[in-house]
């Protein structure tokens, strides 16, 4: 893990998680809504081009997108206070 060449894997890696992970807060990927595999795949071109847009949107209006990460338990206390 030391070396230059782990850490370009690695830093190729991250952003690939990163995206995947971006695919499955913003569409749920991880369960599929229909059956079938033609509507699957369409279902995964649809959010795919759904990602796009987002990050197009943040990219022209120049806002980043990471957002603050919350865990349930504290949405859940801010729901209660409101």
């Amino acid at each position: 893990q030391d070396t230059p060449a782990w850490r370009t894997k690695y830093a190729l890696r991250a952003g690939i998680e990163g995206t995947v992970n971006q695919a499955l807060d913003v569409t749920g990927l991880r369960r599929a809504r229909y059956r079938g595999l033609p509507k699957v795949r369409l279902q995964h071109a649809f959010s795919a081009a759904a990602i796009n847009v987002v990050r197009l949107d943040a990219y022209w209006s120049d806002q980043p997108l990471r957002r603050v990460r919350t865990s349930r338990l504290e949405r859940l206390a801010y729901r209660l206070t409101a």
